[in-house]
């Protein structure tokens, strides 16, 4: 078997996905490579297309919203939408290369390489078999208007909500969103912290701002700072927003209780030594965490599916929301006073959650592989 995965740069979470399906396939020896699916598209196509949808998520996250509403009142099974059409255009150039290479499989975490893939199996002998990952605790506008052989959804609660939205009910296998194997191990606490170059006294709070650093981050601080001890931590990982970090220090600048850390690639490190996590709700760093068994604060969503992930999460005892830097402070703050509640919180999460979900996705691709 030889498995292309196609992302795209509009959000980690796609990417992270599709690199979690990919560890999981080198780890069984499977041939397989990952691309961006907009390289395929004009030059320059998926840098600007980036740029934009960091633009408006993170200055004008109202907007995104009206945007992901409106795309939800237009989106149907019954005709295509100006983003299948968009993602037509490098649709040729995409069958050739697949064709060429000869993959047996394709995997879809992004809605543009599905459209595109919807489009190839219209118009080319598509031979190769095609499977989507949701990403997020919803079914994303548009998704009924592709056409895979097996659509990989977050949780059996979700059927309803995909096959309403015209998505078969056979083709929904609820795996759940796939991480990485390092999420499934849990390292001791302060061993960590002193790994880390922490000390091992006082409560410590990671603030994760996912990878384009959103959300009033210093009001949350602030107010957090307030009611920590004295040997208390709160530890920003940033992201790339350098504006945002410039910002962190320059307002915290001499608090020993403030540590703000660049884009870093051990997230997992960080979530072991904390004792509650306040992110964005996002559906891959949700999913991480639980899968962790991190107790979990959400803070004010970018309107759309980050909404329908904070509802999924908080609905289940598995996250508790705050819709402003007040309430995310406030929040983490109880959590940290009532141990009850937090581990009723991680037991929430080790019971919804499928932290394997990377191998059942496998799995899956490779019986189905068989059967053909």
């Amino acid at each position: 078997m030889k498995v292309l995965i196609l992302s795209c740069n509009t959000g980690q979470g796609h990417n992270t996905a599709g690199r979690a399906v990919k560890e999981e396939l080198n780890r069984r020896g499977v041939e397989c490579q990952m691309l961006d699916a907009l390289r395929f598209a004009k030059p320059k196509t998926s840098r600007r297309t980036t740029k934009v949808y960091v633009t408006t998520t993170t200055s004008f996250p109202g907007a995104f919203g009206l945007a992901y509403k409106a795309g939800g009142a237009i989106s149907s099974a019954r005709r295509k939408s100006p983003v299948y059409f968009a993602n037509t255009f490098y649709g040729k150039a995409l069958y050739y290369y697949i064709k060429k290479e000869g993959f047996d499989c394709v995997v879809l975490p992004h809605l543009f390489p599905a459209e595109a893939i919807t489009y190839i199996k219209k118009h080319y002998p598509m031979k190769a078999s095609c499977f989507a990952v949701a990403t997020d605790y919803t079914c994303i506008p548009f998704m009924e208007e592709t056409d895979a052989e097996a659509y990989f959804i977050p949780s059996d609660e979700l059927i309803p909500e995909f096959a309403d939205r015209g998505i078969p009910r056979e083709k929904l296998v609820p795996t759940g969103i796939p991480v990485f194997r390092k999420f499934m191990d849990r390292r001791d606490k302060m061993e960590t912290r002193l790994g880390l170059g922490l000390g091992t006294e006082g409560p410590v709070v990671l603030i994760m701002t996912g990878s384009m650093g959103f959300g009033n981050v210093s009001g949350m601080v602030e107010r957090i700072g307030r009611g920590l001890p004295e040997d208390g931590r709160i530890i920003v990982l940033g992201g790339n927003n350098e504006k945002l970090k410039e910002k962190l220090r320059r307002d915290f600048k001499g608090n020993k209780k403030v540590i703000v850390l660049d884009y870093t690639k051990q997230a997992d490190l960080y979530m072991d030594m904390c004792d509650v996590l306040v992110t964005k709700p996002g559906g891959l760093t949700s999913t991480e965490a639980a899968v962790k068994g991190i107790p979990l604060v959400h803070s004010e969503p970018i309107p759309g599916c980050e909404t329908k992930n904070a509802d999924f999460f908080s609905r289940h005892g598995m996250s508790v929301l705050g819709k402003n830097e007040k309430e995310v402070g406030n929040r983490v703050l109880e959590l940290l006073k009532n141990e009850a509640a937090r581990r009723n919180m991680t037991e929430a999460q080790k019971h919804y959650i499928n932290a394997k979900a990377a191998s059942d996705i496998c799995d899956y691709m490779e019986a189905y592989c068989r059967s053909r």
